[in-house]
């Protein structure tokens, strides 16, 4: 996993990794849009913004918007969600963590982003969690393969 902040040596390790699939771990939101335009990759992982926007100080920001969501698609790049991560949180941030992920689901269904679950067990179990945050039967099964 390159979970770097620095965008050229992203890329640098990105051309270098042998490992399938490569997986690149989300920054801030300029670092998601270069990393993704530069695509060549395979998932990003947990898209989400490091700090909130000053208009919407009450809501939650996921960080995926339809801007980064089309041009993941367009590069082939699935975003990534590690359930061993979610796990790991306590109960509020987990509920944080979870509106976030459902708000990603809603914009990656719109412009047609693939989903990757990762870290599951049951690949039944994996399938109901998306299914009831809001996924496509279709997504929610492409994100389990």
């Amino acid at each position: 996993m390159i979970s770097t902040t620095n965008i050229e040596h992203a890329k640098n390790l990105i051309k270098k990794s042998t490992e399938k699939p490569i997986i690149v771990k989300a920054q801030n939101l300029e670092f998601n849009r270069k990393i993704l335009e530069y695509g060549k990759f395979d998932i990003i992982l947990s898209i989400e913004s490091t700090s909130q926007r000053e208009d919407t100080p009450k809501s939650i920001d996921s960080g995926l918007n339809h801007v980064l969501g089309k041009i993941a698609s367009k590069n082939n790049i699935s975003l990534g969600i590690d359930l061993k991560e979610i796990q790991s949180l306590d109960k509020k941030q987990k509920a944080i963590r979870i509106s976030k992920i459902i708000q990603n689901i809603k914009v990656a269904g719109k412009t047609k982003t693939k989903i990757k679950l990762l870290n599951f067990k049951d690949k039944r179990i994996a399938f109901s969690f998306l299914i009831s945050l809001g996924a496509s039967t279709n997504q929610a099964s492409e994100a389990v393969k």
